[in-house]
């Protein structure tokens, strides 16, 4: 069953990491298509890059996936997914703290749509302490991101916070 089933994978992405890039790619084995939901205006958080961008680094990084697909959205999830005829919405975690907050989601989305499924895939150990945020905050003080993210956005970030000297 999961060979044929498209899956969502809904983000800000801002920027993607490789921890995201994990969990996309992991998922990308298990299911006959993921689509990656790019939130182009997220609700409560200002992004850093544009849609455009975060587009751009997203396709570079999965460019390589057949059967993943990058696309925008400014609807709710459920609307997204049932416009891709998802059955799935792939979420990863990697603390107690996503899960509290991804339970309460995907019970809501289950509410307004009770034929797709979340699932949730736990972020590979050495991704479990990664997030956007944290990868902008050391960017904006100088400090080296290039393991954490992609080389194009590790090259972006690099130009709009040069690194500092000791």
């Amino acid at each position: 069953m999961p060979g044929n089933v498209t899956a969502i994978c809904p983000g800000t992405f801002d920027p993607v990491t490789v921890g995201h890039l994990d969990i996309i790619r992991r998922g990308a084995d298990k299911f006959g298509r993921v689509v990656v939901g790019l939130i182009e205006v997220p609700q409560r958080k200002s992004p850093l890059f544009t849609p455009d961008e975060r587009e751009a680094f997203l396709c570079e990084a999965l460019s390589g996936y057949g059967n993943v697909v990058v696309a925008r959205f400014n609807e709710l999830v459920v609307e997204f997914a049932q416009r891709w005829e998802a059955r799935v919405i792939l979420k990863g975690l990697r603390a107690i703290s996503d899960f509290e907050y991804e339970f309460a989601m995907a019970s809501l989305n289950r509410k307004l749509a009770p034929e797709i499924e979340t699932v949730f895939m736990m972020a590979s150990p050495e991704h479990g302490f990664l997030s956007s945020s944290g990868v902008r905050e050391i960017a904006a003080f100088g400090g080296s991101v290039e393991d954490l993210v992609p080389p194009s956005v590790a090259r972006r970030l690099a130009e709009m916070y040069p690194p500092r000297g000791l």
